[in-house]
């Protein structure tokens, strides 16, 4: 009997196909240093000021069907950074794990940044970078600078993916990083996070659409990071669904990837929390509009086998 088409299956259920993790965080405190540790309190340091290692990540993933994971940096000290590239790449190497690529950390306005990317040419486990652009110390228009630009650039040269991490107010700035840099491929994590920074939704609204409809149209939009930011009474499908359609609405269901952000979804629930959720909330939509979420744009978008 031949299997029925992925559009015609019946709608209203659960995604039960295999998961690509493009966000999976690993730290070791005894090997990387994570300044920003150091700064937190309360529940973020009860929950994040220790070690999480690939065991970890194993327990918490355990029967979710991750089926590949892209690891993303941690915003070590920059004198870590060529050591957590290293060791990440061996964790792909090895095939034991999910673990099939990394964003790594660098810095695009450094002077010796091509001297940096070169330390990875032909390593096709890195496939992006990151630079967190939201820290106390970062300006907010930093990322419009012209060294930061010319390095953004640069990662498109080589065929490098760019993660654009910022504060909901900053997405306009974002906006006009992406359109400066049409050869290169850019993802937006956590949603452009709603909840971090203004409070003003349909700002973040507004900026959101900037990226989404900006000139270069490479770019993704991570469903992820919406569970730090908010109560427990906002966890319910039903209290962050607006964010998640308001994602799908203005990037479509080519330009959008699900992600854990483990261990930080630890702040709200659990991984396992965080897969039942997102499947809530797209349980309605097409079969195959939700393995493009789950699975397929992120296979794509990074290449992977």
């Amino acid at each position: 009997m031949a299997m029925p088409d992925l559009e015609s299956r019946a709608a209203d259920a659960l995604y039960d196909g295999p998961i690509v993790d493009t966000h999976e965080h690993l730290w070791d405190l005894k090997e990387w240093r994570l300044p920003w540790i150091a700064g937190l309190t309360g529940k973020p340091k009860e929950i994040l000021g220790r070690d999480y290692r690939l065991d970890d990540y194993a327990a918490a993933s355990k029967g979710l069907n991750i089926a590949k994971s892209i690891y993303m940096e941690v915003d070590v000290a920059e004198a870590d950074q060529v050591k957590e590239a290293e060791y990440v790449t061996k964790v792909c190497a090895a095939g034991k794990t999910p673990m099939v690529g990394a964003v790594i950390g660098g810095r695009p306005a450094a002077d010796g940044f091509k001297d940096y990317l070169d330390r990875f040419k032909g390593n096709t486990y890195i496939k992006g970078l990151r630079q967190v652009l939201h820290t106390p110390a970062t300006a907010p228009k930093f990322c419009l600078e012209e060294k930061f630009v010319k390095g953004v650039q640069l990662l498109g040269e080589r065929g490098l993916i760019f993660d654009l991490c910022f504060k909901n107010d900053q997405l306009d700035f974002g906006a006009e990083l992406v359109d400066r840099c049409p050869q290169t491929r850019f993802i937006l994590d956590h949603c452009g996070n709603p909840h971090n920074g203004s409070l003003d939704l349909e700002g973040w609204q507004r900026g959101l659409a900037r990226i989404a409809g900006a000139k270069n149209r490479q770019v993704m939009c991570k469903v992820s990071g919406v569970y730090g930011n908010v109560t427990a009474a906002e966890w319910p499908a039903r209290k962050l669904a607006p964010i998640v359609r308001t994602v799908v609405d203005q990037f479509g269901w080519d330009r959008v990837m699900f992600a854990s952000d483990w261990p930080v979804v630890n702040l709200g629930a659990s991984f396992a929390v965080w897969v039942e959720t997102v499947k809530e909330i797209v349980r309605g939509d097409s079969a195959a509009n939700q393995k493009k979420l789950f699975h397929d744009n992120a296979v794509r978008f990074y290449g992977l086998a």
